[in-house]
């Protein structure tokens, strides 16, 4: 993953979340090392491992992997696995999901990872940056909760400039979602 999962522990240390609390971590992957920063937090954690499932099925474990742990709010930061549309079903806008773009550019299928950033560069753009939305079933197609900013600087790589839209934006506007949904200060009409 890209440490939102670690973030979003550190914020919750400094109080950066509100009334929220992180219940659980959950990880396709045994070795992430967000279960390790986890449970040195004292945070439970869970790994549901993708390989050889498929989506409708991974989905439906993580689904009632989610209700036993109470969940109310999802956060989908660094999880590489695309999910089917049960899951904002069962949790409708109270899935969040962090972009590494400024939706609606550069979003949509294919569009993860460093590949967002080096879409962002050949297309010779001057700003990029992050989003958080709520997830629906359209990737990248939910209501946006929050936008930031990043300068795209002479010289920049896709490594260097995923970084910077991490620790500039990502970083950021991850707990303060979190915040204001854990607030009751989030709504989404029509």
């Amino acid at each position: 993953g890209n440490n939102a999962g670690d973030v979003a522990g550190d914020a919750e240390k400094r109080g950066e979340l509100g009334p929220g609390h992180i219940s659980c971590v959950i990880s396709s992957s045994p070795t992430a090392y967000a279960l390790t920063r986890a449970a040195d937090a004292g945070v439970k954690t869970r790994v549901l491992p993708k390989k050889g499932v498929d989506r409708e099925t991974y989905t439906a474990r993580m689904v009632e992997a989610l209700r036993e742990e109470e969940a109310d709010l999802v956060i989908l930061a660094g999880f590489m696995v695309i999910l089917g549309p049960a899951l904002p079903a069962a949790y409708k806008n109270a899935v969040l999901n962090v972009h590494p773009a400024l939706i609606p550019s550069f979003c949509g299928p294919g569009y993860y990872g460093l590949h967002v950033h080096e879409a962002v560069l050949a297309a010779g753009v001057k700003v990029t940056g992050a989003t958080v939305h709520f997830v629906n079933e359209e990737p990248d197609g939910g209501p946006i909760v929050l936008q930031k900013a990043v300068e795209i600087l002479e010289g920049d790589t896709p490594e260097v400039l995923q970084r910077r839209v991490m620790e500039q934006a990502e970083w950021l506007l991850l707990p303060q979602a979190v915040s204001l949904f854990c607030q009751g200060k989030l709504s989404v009409e029509d």
